[in-house]
């Protein structure tokens, strides 16, 4: 091997590039790398230890000329021809069964194989989280809702406190079991904002994979981190939190969406809660409309099978087997017509009834004042108290029966009994 430049044979070692070794030449100072093919065109080129020919005479020519031109004069068309049969080996070489089952081949695909998993993150990216822990805390629900809104996998979660702090308390812990990286600033006002917006502001040089970001704060200055990520092509979601209720703001589109902490639940539109409330009247409707279908059908077979036993001479049911069947039915369509209770009187009476059915249905039952409240309802449409009011006979239920004369009130473990007091 010689100097490309001056053809000197004096040359020596000079570290590696691209994985090649590098030479220095003694002579001229020119330093190049080992070349794939020998300068040496008519021994090396030719012919090979067997003999056999790997390039054309014409071939050979054209590299013997390309080998005295200086660099600078070397054209792409020049290079045309041996660069096609470059090509042609290695494709040959490459497509051969022994390269893709050879050591060499797995190594190259476990090469490019990380190179392919960083440009499919790039593709799809990630979200990250950045809290101020000192001005709003996250429990586990709501970073979970925090992660379904964003529209790439949360991988990243980082949180500014002074964590000698007494009043942070064990925070650090549970954030640290979480997943979070805790980042310490010193005591001061503003110190966890300070540093938050520090570190966003650069934060795409350090995660070039990032999408979305979420801002965790309900300080007023964290805006201008905000807008700095918008400016960096992020989208941007800032949570801050009124009363037991999370804000989450789309910086990009607007759009709000309500977290509540007390009930651990997204709190829906007005629109949504409409929607719910008509689909529930429609729901309601269709189980009426059904009961009253099963009750035709009902109806029409009784009538049917009456057909029936006239017809074939059998004994038709007596008025006493009907009449309960009809008191059933008369009874379910009288309670959506509640009873009005004009007086004390009225009162006093329909509670005694109340009383006597219950206990002649089932003897050994005590009634007690919220099951005899819960019958009057039913029966009314109306709570007890609100009765009471009506009717000026004092502020509750409870009150009204231990005042009046026609009841008395036993306690029986944390509820009263109810009793006439003809009854004792």
């Amino acid at each position: 091997m010689k100097c490309p430049r001056c053809e000197s044979t004096s040359y020596r070692k000079n570290g590696r590039r691209n994985d090649k070794q590098n030479y220095l030449c003694k002579n001229c100072g020119k330093q190049f790398l080992e070349s794939v093919f020998s300068r040496s065109l008519e021994t090396d080129s030719l012919a090979n230890s067997n003999g056999y020919t790997k390039v054309s005479t014409a071939e050979t020519t054209e590299l013997s000329l390309l080998k005295n031109l200086p660099e600078e004069e070397i054209t792409e068309k020049s290079l045309s021809s041996f660069s096609l049969t470059l090509a042609e080996q290695l494709l040959q070489t490459i497509l051969s069964p022994s390269w893709l089952e050879s050591a060499a081949f797995s190594q190259f695909i476990q090469k490019i194989q990380p190179k392919a998993e960083i440009k499919h993150q790039l593709d799809t990216g990630i979200s990250l989280l950045l809290l101020d822990a000192e001005n709003l805390k996250l429990d586990i629900n709501s970073e979970l809702f925090l992660a379904s809104a964003c529209k790439y996998p949360l991988q990243f979660k980082m949180a500014f406190a002074n964590w000698k702090n007494p009043s942070i308390g064990k925070q650090d812990i549970e954030l640290y079991n979480r997943g979070y990286q805790l980042v310490h600033v010193p005591e001061g006002k503003d110190s966890a904002d300070a540093k938050m917006i520090a570190f966003g502001a650069c934060i795409v040089r350090f995660y070039p994979t990032v999408k979305e970001i979420l801002v965790c704060s309900s300080d007023g200055i964290l805006i201008h981190l905000c807008n700095e990520l918008q400016n960096q092509g992020l989208i941007v979601y800032w949570v801050r939190r009124q009363g037991q209720t999370l804000h989450i703001e789309n910086r990009n589109t607007g759009k709000f969406t309500h977290y509540s902490l007390a009930m651990a639940t997204e709190v829906p539109s007005l629109e949504k809660v409409v929607e719910q409330i008509q689909d529930l009247i429609k729901n309601e409707q269709d189980s009426i409309n059904t009961r009253l279908h099963r009750l035709t059908t009902i109806a029409s077979l009784f009538q049917e099978r009456s057909n029936i036993n006239n017809k074939s001479n059998y004994k038709q049911p007596e008025i006493e087997e009907i009449t309960p069947i009809i008191n059933n039915l008369s009874a379910q369509l009288i309670q959506e017509d509640p009873a009005e209770i004009p007086n004390e009187k009225t009162l006093d009476k329909l509670l005694l009834k109340i009383i006597q059915d219950i206990q002649t249905k089932s003897p050994q039952t005590q009634v007690s004042v919220s099951k005899l409240g819960s019958e009057l309802r039913r029966i009314t449409g109306e709570s007890p108290n609100s009765i009471i009011k009506k009717l000026k006979l004092g502020s509750n239920f409870t009150k009204y029966l231990k005042s009046s004369p026609t009841f008395t009130l036993k306690m029986n473990g944390k509820e009263y009994e109810v009793m006439p007091l003809f009854s004792e």
